[in-house]
This record gives C-alpha cells, structure tokens and sequence, in this order.
C-alpha cells in the first residue's frame, strides 16, 4: 500500500531499544511538527475549505498523539528532551520545488507531508512488530493505523487539487528520492534516521 521504494530493516528496532528515552523524545516531536504542519498548510492555503477542515482535525490529531507520547515519557520516569534536527525531513523539504504557481506549490507541500506520513507509517508498523516492549508494540500498532490514513489523506487532496497524472508522476519522484535519503539513514535512534 506504501509502495516505498526501501523497507526499513528490522534490525533498526536493535538501535531503538538501546535508547528509549531517545526515541520517545523524538517521537513527540515529529507529532508537534506534523501538527505545525498542518496548521501551515491552513495559514498559506485558507482558499480550499475542505482542505482547511481536514487540516484542522489533523492538528488536533496529531497534538493529541503527542499528548500520548508524552504520557509514555512521564511513565516510565524521563522527562521530554530537546527538540533534534530531523535529517530526513530536511532533505525532503530541500527536494520540494519552491516558488512557481500557487497550485504547485500545494501539491509539493502535500506530497511532502504524504511522504513524511508514509516513512512514518511503515516505521512504526516495524516497531509494533519487532520491539520486544509489549506496551510500545501495541501503541505503535494503533498510531500506524493512524498514519495510513494520515498518508492516503494527503495524496487524496493533491489528486483532487491537480492534475491526478501529474501529481502520481511527482509522487513517484518522491518515492525514487526518499529511497536514496532512507539508504543513507536507519542507524539513529529516531523516527526516520
């Protein structure tokens, strides 16, 4: 369903369970970006009101997701770290084309915030399935459900806003580049490195 060009290796979840509290911590803080996200997608793009509302509920979602890992940071006695540079999804911004037409520019943000949903999708369907915390598998289980949608969502509204040929030929752009990023990633403790 994905179609992501490189699976994560499941012996990324060896890294993960070596530092927790690490992974935790950046865990919150993809779901507080995923939230400003959306909310910048609500202040640059306030025409497409079926947009807006979607956007709404995501943020809402995605705070909600980051009261839950927070609630998982607290009980287990640590505390939420410092925000951390997010490599992969700093490549993927520098890969999305900037300026040009206004419906552009849209469709480029919402395949950006498809890709982020997709990786993190897949990634937490690895850890649901391979971390030996019975408690983090089944909460990861429950956010990769989440995060499907999340994805579909995404590249459902750039097929509607553009044209659905020329958004899939981009996607697959996506798809080809975030393979090459993810090569280079997967031996950090977090999200998408």
């Amino acid at each position: 369903m994905l179609r992501l060009k490189l699976p994560t290796d499941p012996r990324w979840v060896n890294i993960v369970e070596k530092n927790i509290a690490e992974i935790l911590t950046d865990h919150a803080y993809c779901e507080q970006k995923a939230a400003s996200n959306a909310i910048s997608i609500i202040v640059k793009f306030p025409e497409y009101s079926e947009l807006v509302t979607a956007m709404v509920q995501l943020a809402k979602e995605e705070l909600e997701h980051l009261h839950m890992v927070h609630e998982k940071i607290i009980a287990r006695g640590l505390v939420l770290g410092k925000e951390r540079r997010d490599k992969y999804v700093n490549q993927l911004y520098d890969f999305m084309k900037k300026g040009g037409a206004r419906q552009s520019m849209l469709t480029e943000r919402l395949l950006f915030a498809a890709m982020i949903e997709a990786r993190s999708c897949e990634r937490f369907k690895v850890l649901s399935e391979n971390i030996s915390d019975p408690e983090l598998a089944g909460f990861y289980h429950e956010l990769m459900i989440s995060e499907a949608t999340h994805y579909t969502m995404f590249l459902g509204f750039a097929r509607k806003y553009d044209d659905p040929e020329k958004v899939d030929k981009r996607w697959q752009e996506f798809l080809d580049f975030e393979a090459g990023v993810i090569a280079r990633l997967g031996v950090e403790e977090t999200i998408h490195g």
